[in-house]
């Protein structure tokens, strides 16, 4: 039954109802959706790849069919989960830094720097 779907032609369908917006800006949101897509495109590569270098150590050779019957062992996904938590955390670091900065209690330096330079200045 899924063979006759045309997986293509649906991953580009539009969705019901209003897309989601979390910034002002339109293009930004954009901008965060492409960049999520390509990492998960590319988490998919790095895992493919995994697999690949780990048929060709293990037997030397490989071909489609074995790529697309791997299944990693315990120790193999293992360190997979190790490795892509590391890229996750790598790609996501930026966002992450905005979400501390937003959890702070203390002021940003500019205020410090703006603060001291209002004292100087009455003091002279």
């Amino acid at each position: 039954m899924t063979q006759d779907l045309d997986w293509i032609a649906r991953s580009g369908a539009r969705a019901k109802g209003g897309r989601p917006a979390f910034f002002d800006e339109m293009a930004l949101d954009r901008l965060y959706s492409l960049t999520l897509s390509l990492t998960a495109e590319l988490a998919a590569t790095r895992e493919r790849l995994d697999t690949v270098e780990r048929l060709l150590e293990l037997e030397g050779s490989i071909d489609r069919t074995k790529i697309e019957r791997y299944e990693p062992d315990r120790n193999a996904g293992e360190e997979r989960g190790i490795a892509m938590r590391a890229y996750i955390a790598r790609v996501m670091r930026g966002f992450q830094q905005e979400v501390e900065a937003m959890e702070e209690t203390d002021p940003p330096v500019t205020d410090w720097v703006e603060k001291l330079s209002r004292q100087d200045a009455a003091s002279a």
